[in-house]
């Protein structure tokens, strides 16, 4: 259909306007293309960093008022910093070879009491240990959109290392990275400069925080990108600085918040209302009636015309005046459809955030089966989000500080170490947990029996390190052993303890195997009905 600018168009350029009906045309083949009355059709098609330049500022300031104002969305945050974090941070289990290709677990050992002692003081202010520090990062990353630091390496003229290895970090929110600061001629945009690869070069970073008394003093310093942390929650291609995790979601948690705070305001007025006193017809009334002067009813102190009931349990009033009569006010609050609309809308943010509509609203009263498959669907959100933590902050630190802690002698370097392995580390993050360990258990140790899997993996499964696990199973047995006790956990006395010679004793090796299969039975049976 032509409109009137193919009109006017046609006697001039008959072929322009054919290719303007042929693009209407097929835009309108795709019915979600073309606006109606029930259609918006919405679009974006700003790129990712101008998307992000106009609206970062305004989602980053929102999703930090709701975190410190709306309890929903600060258990959101405490829940993503336990599951992605975690309480003692990322582990970090070095796995050095030698050039046999052999582990050297003597020198990860070293490596560990190394990153043990660095990480009491990680950071320029020596206030946080790294687990503290990884959590308030996570949580700022997440919140925020983007979080930096800064790494500091070598001798530096004004600031004195809290360990002895010369490296540490020093902390910066996303505000120190200036939104608006683009220059095209050097190639800088959102504060940070990349070549025409887009790589990036450079951070120009404030001195000072924008909201800071000093915020006006806004000087910028200019930092090599190769000592820059920068960790963004991208969403597109392109896309230089980060958006919070909150950015679809907040106008709903806005919304919950302000209705939550209406209905809890109409509660406690509907709690305040009691009962009335119906006069009845105005022919009934005489002057005089319902003043403070009536003894039965007044209260000393009244103004004129008002009444007071003392009400109290098992009370009688008799002190109505004639054509009286006593009316309750009756109140709907609280809403019995809170709760319902409540959850709705909880499992809409969950879904927009990668977590659980359970773990967010603290509802846990489904089904087994539909709590575990939330708990195992919630999971690959968490592992995803604790992958890109562990790739854009954990590794590059740990790298990074055992690079100076070598340079600076407090590692020494093995010679039949394969060089190539130094950095060789498996991160160790907050596991799923189990929703019914004996289930899980004997699952493992099948997999295992069967040659499926490693005790390493299992171990990591459960958020151990493999080699600490066996020195401290290994110290515990010898321990019992030593002082003659004896535990079904070390079935040495089973198989070993009735023959001198130390050969198995078959007997008892067959009554070890007819219990495991015994266990595993009923473990198997008791999950026809694990609750």
């Amino acid at each position: 259909m032509k409109n009137w600018i193919d009109k006017a168009l046609e006697p001039f350029a008959p072929g322009r306007v054919a290719q303007r009906l042929a693009a209407r045309q097929m835009i309108y083949a795709y019915e979600a293309a073309a606006p109606t009355r029930l259609h918006k059709a919405k679009s974006e098609g700003k790129s990712a960093d101008m998307a992000v330049q106009l609206a970062g500022r305004s989602l980053r300031e929102q999703a930090r008022y709701l975190d410190e104002n709306h309890d929903i969305v600060t258990g959101i945050f405490d829940r993503l910093e336990e599951r992605v974090v975690g309480a003692d941070g990322i582990g970090i289990e070095p796995i050095p070879l030698d050039r046999a290709g052999n582990r050297m677990n003597e020198f990860a050992a070293q490596i560990k009491t190394w990153w043990a002692e660095w990480s009491l003081h990680p950071e320029t202010t020596g206030e946080l240990t790294r687990p503290q520090m990884e959590r308030l990062v996570c949580r700022s990353w997440l919140r925020d959109g983007e979080v930096l630091a800064q790494e500091l390496r070598g001798r530096i003229p004004s600031y004195q290392y809290l360990t002895p290895t010369p490296y540490a970090l020093e902390l910066l929110e996303a505000d120190y990275l200036p939104l608006d600061a683009d220059d095209p001629k050097r190639g800088i945009f959102a504060g940070i400069e990349r070549n025409e690869w887009r790589r990036g070069r450079a951070y120009h970073i404030y001195k000072s925080h924008p909201g800071d008394m000093k915020g006006w003093l806004l000087n910028t310093k200019r930092v090599e990108a190769e000592r820059m942390i920068h960790l963004a929650h991208r969403k597109r291609l392109q896309q230089s600085r980060g958006i919070t995790i909150l950015h679809s979601v907040i106008t709903r948690l806005a919304d919950l918040k302000d209705y939550e705070e209406s209905e809890r305001v109409a509660a406690r007025i509907a709690a305040a209302m009691t009962m009335y006193i119906k006069k009845g017809e105005p022919i009934d009334y005489t002057a005089g009636q319902g003043t403070g002067n009536n003894s039965a009813v007044g209260g000393a102190g009244m103004p004129p015309g008002s009444r007071q009931i003392p009400i109290a349990p098992g009370m009688t009033f008799d002190g109505l005046m004639p054509g009286e009569d006593v009316g309750m006010i009756e109140s709907n609050r609280p809403n019995a459809l809170v709760e319902g609309f409540r959850g709705a809308m909880i499992k809409a943010v969950a879904a927009g955030t990668r977590g659980g509509a359970s773990t967010w609203s603290r509802d846990y009263d489904g089904t087994y089966s539909a709590q575990r498959q939330e708990l195992v669907e919630a999971q690959l959100g968490y592992e995803l989000l604790q992958n890109e933590f562990i790739s854009g902050w954990c590794r590059r630190v740990y790298r990074s500080a055992l690079a100076m802690a070598v340079l600076n002698g407090d590692i020494t370097l093995p010679p039949e170490l394969d060089e190539r392995t130094l950095y060789n580390a498996f991160y160790l993050g907050p596991v799923m947990p189990w929703i019914n360990p004996q289930h899980e258990a004997a699952a493992w140790a099948e997999l295992v029996e069967a040659g499926f899997a490693d005790e390493a993996e299992v171990a990591r499964a459960r958020g151990r390190n493999p080699q600490e696990l066996k020195k401290s199973r290994k110290a515990e047995i010898d321990e019992n052993r030593e002082k003659g006790l004896v535990f079904s956990s070390d079935p040495y006395h089973e198989f070993y303890g009735s023959k001198e010679n130390g050969s198995p004793n078959d007997a008892a090796s067959e009554r070890a195997a007819e219990r495991r299969q015994s266990r595993r039975a009923a473990a198997f049976t008791a999950g026809e009905n694990p609750r």
